[in-house]
């Protein structure tokens, strides 16, 4: 068999395909799969360091007043449970539960007139420090939710019915931080709880 002459033009096969229709489709779906996964991830990513900041900002107030307060309160020469605000204070009468949302600190149990007083505003959401010789009104914690924050223990944690001299004083609080202000108040998940507690005792029991 004679093979066509060698100086005949030969013809050369396309250098390249072009994707067909459903190749284009298929591949814009599985692209678009994948950038949506990518948002999904990043938007959760913001999700969860915004709630780890609510934490932790919520969480450092609550222990820089828990510091101050186990100070205050261990090197007290006598304390009350009771109840009030920034201008007035009732304790709790003997015989009854002594739990209230106020905790009055005395330096010196013999006078009456040195004190530093903790209550919770409950108007505000705040646990606030109170010193009335120097005229300190101090904001401790916020998105605090309890009112009753103070009570009086004894060493197995039964509520104690009068202010015995070796009772334990036990501080609790709530907090409910609206993490979406932009979405509407109600169930599904728009707040966060959680809850910070201590006991503490005086160092100097007669």
């Amino acid at each position: 068999m004679k093979r066509p002459p060698s100086n005949l033009p030969r013809t050369h096969a396309p250098q390249g395909a072009a994707y067909t229709l459903p190749e284009v489709m298929v591949t814009s779906a599985l692209l678009t799969l994948v950038i949506a996964g990518l948002i999904s991830f990043h938007l959760l990513g913001l999700r969860l360091d915004r709630i780890g900041r609510a934490k932790l900002g919520a969480t450092d107030e609550a222990r820089r007043s828990l510091s101050l307060l186990e100070k205050e309160v261990r090197e007290a020469g006598w304390v009350q449970v009771g109840w009030g605000d920034e201008s007035t204070f009732v304790p709790v009468s003997p015989g009854q539960p002594q739990t209230g949302n106020a905790l009055q600190i005395y330096t010196d149990k013999a006078d009456t007139n040195r004190f530093v007083r903790y209550f919770l505003d409950a108007a505000n959401q705040q646990l606030v420090r109170f010193d009335p010789e120097n005229g300190v009104h101090q904001t401790l914690a916020r998105f605090v939710t309890n009112q009753l924050a103070f009570v009086a223990e004894d060493l197995s944690g039964t509520v104690q019915t009068n202010p015995y001299n070796n009772r334990v004083i036990a501080l609790t609080l709530q907090f409910n931080q609206l993490l979406f202000p932009s979405m509407a108040v109600g169930p599904g998940g728009l707040y966060d709880f959680y809850q910070v507690r201590t006991r503490i005792t005086r160092r100097a029991l007669e």
